[in-house]
């Protein structure tokens, strides 16, 4: 199989159990969850091993493939391969984030709205349908989150690293090591950064602007929207900085280097799924 690059043929992997370590993982974190949330005994020791199991499998699954193309065992087919399940799995991640920018669009525009109107007003007296809103039932007031602070300092920290990576990019396809390293490690930088500046945001929510996720609809859908993307940040910067070791080692050419171009796609999507939160859900 060390000749599978320059042949016709197409890569078949030899049987591993990776996939039944990752099976044995998402069960137990399942049982750790449940018995956690229900409040039952050592459901946080299940949950912590189902952590532990899944960082093994990620290790070990993730380090065999590194491994297999490294070696060359990998040819064009099995490349095309690996761009349509990249592309797939951007497309589900799409999908998912539509789910709840039009459970806010439902909220803004429909719900609320009728829920002020002159039909409601037996149920709900005195209720204003303008957003932002906590919904009728909330007795707690709260300040909303505005666009020209925080959030726009993390806009631009975002739009610069969808810079450097790019930057690194070109440095990889010129066949320049270091810029290559030098632009992973200032969007890793930037990522981390931008982590710590929502960390920051959230305190700074929660204890002067009293929002909260129980603070109504407009909590609720602030932090589902944010606190989902601040977690897709964490695991792109996650990989960004799996790629940036690899290319400290070496890995990667100019003419094979998708790894280093899932990370960059996915690091793009997350780029401008930002930009439709911080006008969405920031700035009208």
């Amino acid at each position: 199989m060390s000749h599978a690059a320059g042949s016709n043929r197409y890569y078949v992997p030899e049987p591993s159990i990776w996939p039944l370590v990752g099976s044995g993982a998402l069960l137990l974190l399942a049982f750790g969850a449940v018995l956690s949330m229900n409040s039952i005994a050592n459901g946080g020791l299940l949950l912590l091993a189902g952590f532990v199991v899944l960082l093994i499998m990620l290790f070990g699954w993730f380090g065999r493939v590194i491994g297999e193309s490294e070696a060359g065992q990998y040819n064009i087919q099995v490349d095309r391969s690996f761009r349509w399940a990249m592309s797939w799995f951007i497309f589900s991640e799409v999908m998912f984030f539509a789910a709840f920018f039009g459970a806010l669009f439902y909220v803004r525009v429909l719900a609320v709205p009728e829920l002020g109107s002159p039909g409601q007003a037996l149920l709900w007296d005195g209720f204003v349908g303008q957003w932002p809103t906590a919904g009728p039932a909330a007795k707690d007031s709260f300040t909303p989150m505005h666009a020209w602070g925080l959030p726009a300092i993390n806009t631009a920290l975002l739009l610069s690293s969808g810079v450097t990576i790019t930057w690194a990019h070109w440095g990889l396809i010129a066949g320049k090591r270091k810029q290559l390293i030098l632009g992973l490690m200032l969007t890793v930088l930037l990522g981390v950064t931008f982590l710590g500046v929502q960390i920051y945001e959230y305190g700074e929510a929660y204890s002067h602007l009293n929002l909260k996720m129980t603070t109504g609809v407009y909590g609720s859908t602030f932090y589902m929207l944010t606190g989902f993307h601040g977690f897709h940040v964490t695991l792109g910067a996650t990989m960004l900085a799996v790629i940036l070791v690899r290319s400290i080692k070496g890995h990667f050419t100019a003419e094979r280097h998708f790894a280093f171009e899932a990370v960059a796609w996915y690091w793009h999507f997350v780029d401008v799924v930002w930009l439709g939160l911080f006008v969405v859900v920031y700035w009208l």
